[in-house]
């Protein structure tokens, strides 16, 4: 890879990174005649000239996040099409885009690039994710944050159900790394409201335990609990320069992709 960059987060490049076979009339000095000498075989150099961002995106796929109620859609649908948005956003900016899906732990891994053809790779992992295993969203990102070498913008999309102490922490890691960082946080409507209305059983979807509960009875706690909860993150992010977003699964999608416009410009 050749780079110039203008800043810690983006630059310009020329990166190397796909080949296909020789057609007639390509430029021939596109051919990559190291593969030549090896196969035999005419192959062309594919390459994007500009990557002005780096981005990893991390996407929660476990089961708590295959959860719908009074929303539109799950949790983890609403999550992919926003995380489909972004990557297609981003590629058509020329942004290098990697993709991370996790549970308990990292079920797949896409390093950042820029290319065309990886846009479709891309779009293709968050059309097949469905929902697996428990939430270890805290022990994931540490993961993640280990493997991200140069710094760029990272993007989590998760209802975050964890270990608030541990996550947070976990996030702030990436800030410390002199990353941006992006949070979406998406819930389900009735999970801040826990307006059931009516006796019910409660299914963890994780371990599948189930509990017999009267919700009136507890809706005014539970919805304190809840908004300590909201409101610790939102002010832990914000105080540690995070950008924090809560969507819930009725929310438009303009609202979490202006979050992103608004960071983006920032980094130019």
């Amino acid at each position: 890879m050749v780079g110039l960059h203008k800043s810690p987060y983006h630059g310009f490049s020329v990166e190397f990174s796909e080949h296909r076979s020789y057609m007639q009339g390509d430029p021939i000095k596109n051919i990559d005649w190291k593969v030549y000498a090896k196969s035999e075989k005419f192959f062309i150099k594919q390459f994007e000239e500009e990557t002005n961002l780096i981005c990893h995106l991390n996407v929660d796929i476990s089961k708590s996040m295959d959860y719908k109620h009074s929303g539109s859609v799950t949790k983890l649908e609403y999550s992919n099409i926003l995380a489909a948005s972004l990557i297609y956003i981003m590629i058509q900016q020329q942004d290098a885009v990697g993709l991370t899906l996790y549970s308990d732990s990292i079920e797949k891994y896409l390093p950042p690039k820029s290319t065309r053809i990886y846009l479709r790779k891309l779009l293709q992992e968050i059309e097949t994710a469905v929902p697996s295993n428990k939430t270890e969203t805290a022990a994931c990102l540490n993961a993640i944050a280990d493997k991200t070498k140069r710094r760029g913008l990272v993007i989590v999309i998760s209802d975050f159900f964890d270990d608030l102490d541990k996550v947070l922490s976990t996030i702030k890691k990436f800030h410390y790394k002199k990353n941006e960082v992006i949070i979406f946080q998406v819930l389900d409507p009735i999970e801040q409201s826990f307006a059931f209305g009516k006796d019910a059983i409660f299914v963890d979807k994780e371990t599948g335990e189930e509990m017999t509960s009267q919700p009136y009875q507890i809706q005014k706690a539970y919805q304190q609990t809840m908004q300590d909860f909201l409101a610790r993150i939102k002010s832990e992010c914000r105080s540690s320069g995070i950008e924090y977003n809560l969507l819930t699964t009725n929310t438009t999608f303009d609202k979490a992709l202006l979050s992103y416009f608004k960071k983006r410009s920032r980094l130019n």
